[in-house]
């Protein structure tokens, strides 16, 4: 009987599908995540259930919706007894780590110093903003080189900021500060970071879970790896800096109607490059790290038999539809994000992309399912565990989803093949052709060639809803 898999799961902040040479960006240099598509499954229609960071990443983690969560948008403090991976993992041995990001909680108002609820992890290094707060990563970055602390922070949150002014704090490092001071400004631009690069918080989250896996012995493990990169201030080494040439990307085209629009500096051509330059940097450095990862594994005699994941909790407008960072309504380059995972010796084409549409609340079920351990009736995704081996005929046992679905509070947004559909509380609807409109500029839902279209988006919307309802057992007829 083969041993449980270890698990690794490589999550970034904030990237969009495109974002990976590996899905055809030709501007981007990601050798490793492009490596690892090449030893495992890339699929390209995976989509997140929020548009932010907490209710993504929790829904993602316990196998849940966020409506179903209670979990709509940042903020809401993730209840201590929710049910997520590591717990579930945890009555089968194994040993659970999250390293860096987990943002579980509201990060601008608290001391960093106090102990964290676990949620089911057995080791936390916790860091959801890079030097903004008395951290892991700060205690990591003081024990390495302490002269250089006043050089890590990206600046403080403008919540953060408000709340050390309310209440009085001085931080005694030293943050950046936008003109005339305050809180950060998020889409300025690349900015080199001012400590020695190998201080970066991408550095010490790849330092951190080196170390941990370097730990582990006979029992198998669940490893978190929280990359806050390419997150807004697109702070990164110099180094990953110069290799781009910032006049040689793409850029997005917009519709005339938007062209009138463009007189702010960040949206100007120069602005979208600056902006694409620290964005794809950070995106470099981060997968610099991935391959120092997966070089421990192989050095540690893990890689055989760990299930690595890579993906994202959301993605980033970087200037399409004249915004950066992400929300309503949840366009692709927002809800759609990287899913990469690798099993040696167990998926059995790899090197295989994977068109059909799945949902990230169906990563925690694969996983159990991949695991030998049962799926509780209270998860509401579907295991994909049988794309990952072949048939006596060699086609892939699969049936993707219909649709996938991203909310919060007020909207629902429903991707369909080729189609955008988006309802908001008050009635209002969208439609978009993605197949004439990609980026989704153009709502067509009062256009009558789109009816039958629309009709069938609001079925399926409701059928959505149906089938993960998960109602309380009964436990006799009356």
């Amino acid at each position: 009987m083969p041993d449980r898999p270890n698990i690794l799961l490589i999550h970034t902040d904030q990237q969009r599908w495109d974002a990976l040479g590996a899905n055809g960006n030709p501007d981007i240099k990601t050798p490793n995540l492009d490596r690892l598509a090449a030893t495992g499954l890339n699929f390209d229609h995976y989509f997140v259930q929020n548009a932010v960071c907490m209710p993504s990443r929790v829904s993602m983690l316990s196998g849940q919706y966020p409506a179903t969560l209670g979990i709509m948008q940042n903020g809401v403090p993730v209840p201590e007894d929710t049910v997520t991976l590591p717990r579930l993992l945890q009555n089968c041995g194994y040993r659970s780590a999250n390293i860096g990001k987990l943002h579980f909680l509201p990060h601008a108002n608290r001391d960093h110093r106090q102990i964290h609820p676990d949620y089911g992890f057995d080791h936390l290094e916790i860091s959801d903003e890079p030097g903004c707060y008395e951290d892991a990563y700060r205690a990591w970055v003081r024990w390495k080189a302490s002269g250089q602390l006043d050089s890590i922070s990206v600046g403080l949150p403008p919540a953060a900021h408000a709340w050390y002014e309310a209440m009085g704090i001085i931080d005694p490092v030293k943050h950046p500060t936008t003109t005339g001071g305050g809180a950060r400004f998020d889409f300025a631009g690349a900015i080199p970071f001012a400590a020695d690069e190998a201080l970066t918080h991408s550095a010490f989250v790849a330092d951190r879970t080196i170390e941990f896996l370097r730990q582990q012995g006979n029992c198998p493990f669940l490893c978190v790896a929280g990359f806050y990169s390419p997150h807004a201030p697109w702070v990164v080494p110099q180094r990953y800096l110069s290799m781009y040439d910032p006049r040689e990307f793409s850029l997005p085209e917009f519709p005339p109607g938007l062209q009138s629009q463009r007189d702010e500096d960040i949206f100007s051509e120069d602005g979208l490059r600056r902006a694409r330059h620290g964005y794809y940097a950070m995106i470099t450095e981060v997968d610099h790290y991935v391959g120092s990862i997966l070089n421990a594994l192989d050095e540690f005699g893990f890689a055989d038999n760990t299930i690595v994941i890579f993906t994202s909790d959301h993605g980033e407008w970087l200037g399409e539809h004249l915004k950066y960072g992400k929300g309503y309504p949840a366009h692709d380059c927002i809800s759609r994000v990287p899913f990469i995972i690798r099993w040696p010796g167990r998926i059995t084409e790899p090197g295989t992309t994977i068109g059909g549409m799945v949902e990230a609340v169906d990563v925690l079920p694969t996983l159990l399912e991949c695991a030998g351990i049962p799926i509780p009736p209270q998860l509401q995704g579907r295991s994909f565990a049988r794309v990952l081996h072949e048939d006596g005929g060699g086609s892939l046992q699969w049936v993707p989803r219909e649709s996938a679905l991203t909310e919060m509070s007020g909207w629902k947004t429903l991707r369909l093949p080729g189609f955008r559909y988006v309802v908001r509380v008050t009635g209002d609807e969208q439609l978009f052709d993605l197949a004439s409109d990609p980026a989704g500029y153009r709502n067509v839902a009062t256009d009558t060639v789109y009816q039958e279209v629309l009709g069938l988006a609001r079925q399926q919307l409701i059928t959505h809803m149906i089938e993960r309802e998960r109602p309380l057992l009964r436990q006799w007829p009356y």
